[in-house]
């Protein structure tokens, strides 16, 4: 099995340098020439183009986004705020993150089916299934058989969540949390990694990293070096825990979130983790989807293309558009980017959030129904919900045909209760 594609590797790197605003004419020009002229592009035609090629490059002059990835400097290009933190009593922590890990994975199997697909897609499938929208587990479409990427998670199908490296991630940051605390490194995420996750199990900035530690080397190179990846989705997946265990204080939840992102992205990919880590911390306190959002936003750089991005959605749904003239919106200003990026998917988050209106079923269903990366953004906008709601008011219909019950590839982890995963969590919050 070829794990990474040289020729993958360097047109995504170019795409990822052109989305950072390089100037990369001179750079596609060269490599159409290798095109033409290599029978195949190797991993040395790959290396010069790292080690010459992708290291003279200028910014484009009408680039206006600054956007560092130094914690540091995140922080003073951000708003920071401190909230006054409520004393929560064990049995509301546990009932808020109960309700987080029953929303999460019931959003993550919904959309597990059909990730990838685009809206489209989605769309066309229920209406053949005679549905006309999407409120409950996808049913089984014999046509579709060999189409749908997860046949254990449709209706009628799911007697627990099954594993997803959504529901991995959560438990890795819990590993990290149980084995170092809160003063972990990024050095020892990756340690954890190495020691629980199979290279063959990780995808894209995550693998990129990875396959650098094997290599010996340490954050943040692990996120820079061949890894045109590093502003995708899988650090915005990763988000959740951090802000599990911050109830009311974000700026524990990005502190902690930023040492997790930084191993394996920069800037976007790592501002995502940031933004979904402060929207679960600040859920304990808000329970309006628009203001939960907007108070989020203070944990970003301002000057970001993210931010620029959120803010455009929240503007359509002030505007008083609904939400198929946003999604199209979204999809014309950013369905360039890949369809497993940070930036259009957490608009469709943000999306979801906004037009579900706090109702936990139309959110996570508006989520999956947006197409892209439909199960890592059903599981965020699930485990918010599910935080805001708690257990005790989570739909019977979505909770009940989990059983209680999570599959893992985590050692320690292969199956287990999620209702005892939630008192394994609570363990780490510190008030």
């Amino acid at each position: 099995m070829v794990f990474e594609d040289p020729k993958i590797l360097i047109e995504d790197e170019i795409k990822q340098l052109e989305e950072e605003g390089y100037l990369m004419s001179d750079v596609r020009d060269s490599y159409n020439w290798f095109l033409l002229n290599r029978p195949e592009i190797t991993w040395e035609d790959m290396k010069h183009f790292y080690g010459y090629y992708f290291q003279f490059l200028e910014k484009d002059p009408n680039f206006k986004y600054f956007e560092p990835s130094e914690f540091e400097e995140i922080r003073n290009n951000s708003n920071f705020k401190k909230y006054s933190i409520e004393r929560f009593v064990e049995k509301h922590l546990y009932e808020k993150i109960y309700g987080s890990l029953l929303g999460r994975a019931a959003g993550c199997m919904l959309g597990k089916p059909v990730e990838g697909w685009k809206r489209e897609e989605i769309l066309e499938y229920l209406s053949k299934a005679g549905e006309k929208e999407l409120d409950y587990y996808f049913p089984f479409l014999e046509a579709y058989n060999n189409k749908l990427r997860s046949k254990e998670c449709l209706r009628g199908k799911i007697n627990k969540a099954v594993r997803d490296d959504d529901l991995d991630y959560p438990i890795i940051g819990l590993k990290i949390l149980e084995t170092y605390g809160l003063n972990f490194s990024s050095e020892n995420v990756g340690k954890i990694w190495l020691e629980n996750l199979p290279f063959g199990l990780v995808y894209t900035a995550e693998r990129s990293a990875y396959r650098n530690l094997v290599n010996s080397l340490m954050p943040p190179k692990t996120a820079t070096f061949i890894n045109p990846y590093r502003e995708w989705i899988g650090a915005q997946i990763r988000s959740d825990i951090f802000g599990w265990i911050s109830p009311g204080d974000p700026i524990k939840a990005v502190t902690l979130a930023y040492k997790d992102a930084s191993l394996s992205h920069i800037k976007n990919g790592i501002y995502g983790e940031l933004f979904v880590s402060a929207l679960l911390s600040l859920s304990y306190l808000f329970d309006d989807p628009e203001q939960l959002i907007i108070e989020s936003l203070n944990f970003i750089p301002q000057n970001s293309r993210l931010f620029e991005a959120i803010n455009y959605v929240l503007k359509i749904y002030v505007d008083g558009e609904n939400f198929d003239s946003c999604w199209k919106q979204i999809i014309q200003r950013y369905g360039s980017y890949n369809w497993v990026h940070t930036i259009n998917n957490a608009c469709f988050v943000v999306a979801a959030l906004l037009y579900g209106e706090k109702d936990f079923e139309k959110s996570i269903c508006l989520a999956v129904e947006s197409g892209y990366d439909t199960d890592c953004n059903g599981a965020t906008v699930g485990s918010i919900l599910g935080l805001m709601l708690g257990s005790n008011n989570l739909p019977d219909k979505w909770i009940s045909p989990l059983n209680d019950s999570l599959e893992s590839l985590v050692p320690g982890f292969h199956k287990i209760k999620i209702s005892d995963l939630a008192q394994r969590i609570i363990m780490q919050i510190k008030l």
